[in-house]
């Protein structure tokens, strides 16, 4: 597989010594770019989109020495399971990896930014980086926008701001969004309060993969609505509020787990290290689960600190096209689990021994 050796030298170049934290795993900051002179991409034939890939790709490799060390692909010479991989590696959507001819990508790297072409809009660029903090997520990806926009017409409205195929991403163009770990408040079952709640304020919060996905290792991705009519300084100001408090009743729920229903957690926690330590079938939802309920025991500290980078490493290797390119055989579901379970049970073989206090 072409795609292998680039992401396993990348992740390893990109690797960071810090892990992520207990409560917000990554920030992320997506912004949504058009050139001018081109349709949107649903209105664009093949010969215009495949017009806007060249020019993209052009602008991108002209950026050199800042792009250096990473690769542009075309959508149309990779394989379902490369297409599949890049989406559970968060380095292309699922909307990308259904595109008609003309689409690709540009990732860097350290695989720290991607550079979506001809989704629902000609650009979508995006940044990632471990924890919580917008201000050098937002550097990083708004000086990479000024210089590709020193290559590229923009479409933009002295009225409207950045001009997008959906309306709701008018002005800034700017998607802002954390993924946040919060299993406390899915036991709790509290999250379709949280949910609602934030929604009025104009929040959205979808599953690990983003919108229609379901929120397997009770992972969620939160972001803004809306970009018009807020500068970008006042969606960060406004985000980080509401994610404080989000935090704080994550770390409030887990507080009333351990003083009140602690038998009913180290149950929970109990089952998890069993399974995932002695199981033969197991699907990647319910690995995903059952590794969430191990990062909370780190949380704890009823596992050493250490562990935090094995299990979030696990969070992703544990996902469908991960383990069919380790594997490097295309497997059918159940051989998928089989598989999965001997990974875990290799990896839980050396892993501590789980300390409820």
């Amino acid at each position: 597989m072409k795609l292998l050796p680039f992401i396993e030298s990348s992740a390893q170049r990109g690797r960071s010594v810090e892990n992520s934290g207990p409560v917000v795993l990554s920030t992320r900051i997506r912004l949504a770019r058009n050139l001018a002179s081109y349709p949107f991409p649903h209105r664009a034939n093949v010969s215009q989109r495949r017009d806007i890939l060249s020019r993209c790709f052009k602008a991108v490799k002209e950026m050199m020495p800042e792009t250096e060390g990473g690769v542009a692909l075309e959508i149309s010479e990779l394989s379902v399971l490369e297409k599949q991989f890049l989406v559970e590696r968060h380095l292309i959507s699922r909307e990308l990896s259904n595109a008609e001819a003309g689409a690709g990508v540009y990732i860097n790297g350290d695989l720290s930014c991607s550079i979506m072409i001809n989704e629902e809009d000609h650009l979508r660029i995006q940044m990632i980086k471990k924890g919580f903090n917008f201000k050098p997520v937002w550097k990083a990806i708004n000086d990479l926008d000024t210089a590709l926009e020193r290559h590229l017409d923009y479409a933009f409205s002295h009225e409207y701001g950045y001009l997008t195929a959906c309306p709701t991403n008018l002005g800034t163009g700017m998607r802002a969004s954390v993924m946040m770990h919060l299993p406390g408040l899915v036991i709790a079952a509290h999250m379709e309060k949280v949910i609602k709640a934030v929604s009025h304020l104009g929040i959205a919060v979808r599953g690990i993969f983003g919108e229609g996905s379901d929120a397997n290792g009770s992972v969620f991705q939160i972001s803004n609505q809306l970009s018009l009519g807020d500068s970008e300084a006042e969606i960060f100001k406004k985000l980080t509020a509401i994610l404080n408090v989000i935090i704080a009743h994550e770390l409030g729920s887990r507080q009333i787990l351990l003083e009140s229903k602690k038998s009913r957690l180290y149950d929970k926690l109990g089952r998890a290290y069993g399974i995932l330590k002695n199981g033969y079938f197991v699907s990647s939802e319910e690995a995903m689960n059952l590794l969430s309920l191990i990062r909370l025991a780190i949380d704890l500290e009823f596992l050493p600190e250490k562990s935090r980078e094995q299990i979030d490493r696990l969070f992703m290797e544990v996902q469908p096209a991960h383990l069919q390119i380790v594997a490097g055989n295309n497997f059918d579901a159940d051989e998928r689990d089989s598989f999965r379970s001997d990974l875990l049970r290799k990896e839980f073989a050396k892993f501590s021994r789980l300390n409820l206090k």
